[in-house]
Formats: C-alpha cells, sequence, structure tokens
C-alpha cells in the first residue's frame, strides 16, 4: 500500500524532491503523518508542513482542517507553501 506525497516550492527544496511514493502498513492521520515526515525527512519539513501557512490538498481538493486528515492506499496529498508576491 502506497500514498503519493507531493512537495511544492520551498517544501521541494527541504523534502529533496518534489514527489515521492509513501508506504502505507496501514492508514495514517495527520499527527501521525508529520512524525513520519520528520523521521523519514527532517523535522524542519515535518514544522514547516504543521504550520497554518502550509496549506495541504487530498486528492485534488484543499482540506481546511489538517487534523481531520486520514492518509489511506492510493491517495495523493499535496503539500502547498505559502505565495507571496504583489
Amino acid at each position: 500500500m502506497a500514498a503519493r506525497l507531493v512537495f511544492l516550492g520551498r517544501l521541494e527544496e527541504l523534502a529533496g524532491s518534489g514527489g515521492a511514493d509513501f508506504a502505507l502498513d496501514a492508514p495514517l492521520d495527520w499527527t501521525a503523518l508529520v512524525a513520519r515526515l520528520s523521521d523519514e525527512y527532517s523535522p524542519e519539513l515535518a514544522d514547516l508542513i504543521s504550520s497554518d501557512r502550509v496549506k495541504v490538498a487530498l486528492n485534488g481538493a484543499l482540506v481546511a482542517d489538517k487534523q481531520g486528515i486520514m492518509l489511506s492506499n492510493g491517495d495523493e496529498i499535496a503539500f502547498l507553501p505559502p505565495v507571496s508576491g504583489g
């Protein structure tokens, strides 16, 4: 079982790639997902993704409450960094 992770912008730099397949033994809730990202990538990446500044899309739909995320086999989760400009 696996899910697809997509990192955009600065998050791609921190992750070392724009995306990866993420092995799952069972569905992961948000807390477990962040812990695995910290272990498998870096605490800095996990902290940034946990912040309110980073938006998350699950299977193409923006998620309003990250705490409600349950990542399952076949899902795609995209991490969208803050947008700035003028």
